[in-house]
């Protein structure tokens, strides 16, 4: 199964986030090319620790995560499209400099090669295998890559 933590599984992200651009159009869902990429960024530094968040799993995570997380990353399926993106992960601002955006992001993505975070937890799927967090990681940029058809 594809995960960040594998060297060509991140070089291929990396590769393909390399590709977007001001123009990059999105096939569904909201968000433009500047605020997939924060999403994303944001997204990132969440899983990574960075910025020292506070991980506390939702009501309704702890009913029903553990059993989405299994559906999730039993095989390489692609997330579906148009998932809503968590409150703390939405991104108001329409405007930014793409380059500048995706520098930053592939910077954390390159950072999973040294991935230390046991204080991860998933505000809906709770608490994962470090293997489950490289299979989400690779998921969640693959889906927000696809938005963009990259």
């Amino acid at each position: 199964m594809k995960n960040l933590f594998n060297q060509s599984n991140r070089l291929e992200i990396l590769n393909r986030i390399d590709k977007l651009n001001e123009n990059s159009k999105a096939q569904w869902g909201k968000m433009n090319v500047y605020q997939m990429t924060k999403h994303c960024s944001i997204w990132d530094e969440w899983v990574l620790g960075k910025n020292s968040p506070i991980y506390k799993q939702e009501f309704f995570g702890r009913i029903f995560g553990k059993m989405a997380l299994k559906s999730n990353v039993k095989d390489d399926r692609p997330m579906k499209k148009n998932m809503p993106a968590g409150k703390a992960f939405t991104i108001k601002e329409k405007e930014g400099n793409v380059d500048t955006q995706k520098i930053i992001w592939m910077d954390l993505v390159a950072e999973y090669e040294h991935f230390s975070n046991p204080a991860f937890i998933h505000d809906f799927f709770g608490k994962m295998t470090d293997e489950q967090i490289g299979i989400l990681a690779y998921k969640h940029a693959d889906h927000h890559l696809r938005q963009f058809d990259i």
